[in-house]
Parts: structure tokens; C-alpha cells; sequence
């Protein structure tokens, strides 16, 4: 499995011989095309049109919550429903919700996703923009966690390692952080939840894991 950190919460995932990204933003030119799009929400910083346009080939299926009536006109998408399960071409996605339950940046009631993608061997969590929720003590099994730290729109650091804790990835990947130190994420994550493995990613260094 590769990952790719492009942008914020953009990533591109190649795993089972598929090329899946989460959140297109900021994708630069002429990119490796999409098997499948994760599309969280419709703010522009997950769902640039011009980087869906970039990365979409005529067999791309995307995926987005059912709320979402711009993503699904505008790319033909999926929807899908918080807790809804659905397979494409051997990779199960899972929706799962994202929000703030005190803020008024990303209410409940739009159901907006998060998403658990998995191939049969490896389970990848991409948070999308959310704060720590109830619903995260209901995630099993999680291999990768990508969770958001920079504050404001969604969790803090220290609100990203009560979710880690929680969830009990085998590694987190920090995204959305709005300039914030990664390496001071890491360290703290090293304090308070030792178990678990950081990766901090360098934007477009793609890793094998």
C-alpha cells in the first residue's frame, strides 16, 4: 500500500490495485487518475471541482454523502448515508459520521461522512472534518486513522489523541492542520498514547506502508 499526502485533507491511496483520494484538493497536473473518489463533505477545501476534474476518468466512481445534492449532480455521485456500507470493484467504504457536536461549522443534521475504506486485509479510517464524537468508540479494527488536528473547523491536538485513544489505530496520520507543528502532534501522541504509531507526512513524498 502507498499513501500520498497532497493537501489538507486530500490523500491518494493505492491499495489492492486501485487508485483511491479522499477529499481532492489542491491536486497538481496531470495526476494518476481515480478508481474511486471519497468526497466527505462540500466545503472547497474537500471538494475542489477542478481537482475532481483532474483525477476522474470516465470509470471513477465517487462517493459522498446523500445530503450532499451539489456533489451528486455536479460528478454523478454515490450517496450515502452515515453507518451505510457499499462495495466497488473488491473495496468496502464505509460512511461514518462527521461533525461538531458544539460548533457551527459542521452540524449533525447534514450528515456528513467520514469513511472506512477496506480491502479485506487492511482497514483505513479518513476522519474527514469532525470533532471528537461519540460514535468513535464504535470504530473496530482500524489499521490507519487519518484524523484532523488544527482546531477551529474540527479537532484539536489534544481532542485528535482522545480520539487515537479511543479508536485504537495501529498508526495515526495528522492532516488538517492549518500550519500547526506536526512533530509537536507526534510528540505529543508519544506522551499520551504511546501504543500508537505517528506518521507525519511530507506533502507529495508518497510512503509504502
Amino acid at each position: 500500500m502507498k499513501i500520498e499526502w497532497i493537501d489538507h485533507s486530500c490523500f491518494k491511496i493505492n491499495i489492492s490495485g486501485k487508485t483511491i483520494y479522499c477529499d481532492p484538493y489542491k491536486i497538481p497536473n496531470n495526476p494518476e487518475k481515480a478508481d474511486i473518489i471519497l468526497i466527505s463533505h462540500e466545503h472547497y477545501d474537500h471538494y475542489d471541482k477542478e481537482s475532481v476534474g483532474k483525477i476522474k476518468k470516465s470509470t471513477s466512481k465517487i462517493v459522498c454523502p446523500a445530503s450532499c445534492e451539489k456533489i451528486l449532480t455536479n460528478e454523478k455521485a454515490k450517496g450515502i448515508e452515515p453507518f451505510e456500507t457499499i462495495e466497488i470493484e473488491g473495496i468496502t467504504i464505509q460512511g461514518v459520521p462527521a461533525y461538531n457536536p458544539n460548533k457551527k461549522f459542521h452540524p449533525k443534521g447534514n450528515k456528513w461522512l467520514g469513511f472506512i475504506v477496506d480491502n479485506g486485509e487492511t482497514r483505513i479510517y479518513h476522519a474527514g472534518d469532525t470533532d471528537f464524537i461519540p460514535e468513535m468508540k464504535d470504530l473496530k479494527g482500524i489499521n490507519i486513522a487519518f484524523l484532523p488536528v488544527g482546531d477551529t473547523y474540527t479537532m484539536d491536538f489534544h481532542e485528535a489523541i482522545k480520539a487515537a485513544n479511543v479508536i485504537k489505530p495501529n498508526m495515526v496520520v495528522p492532516m488538517h492542520n492549518w500550519d500547526k507543528d506536526l512533530n509537536e502532534f507526534k510528540e505529543l501522541m508519544k506522551k499520551d498514547a504511546p501504543d500508537i504509531g505517528v506518521i507525519v507526512l511530507k506533502q507529495k513524498k508518497p510512503i509504502e506502508i
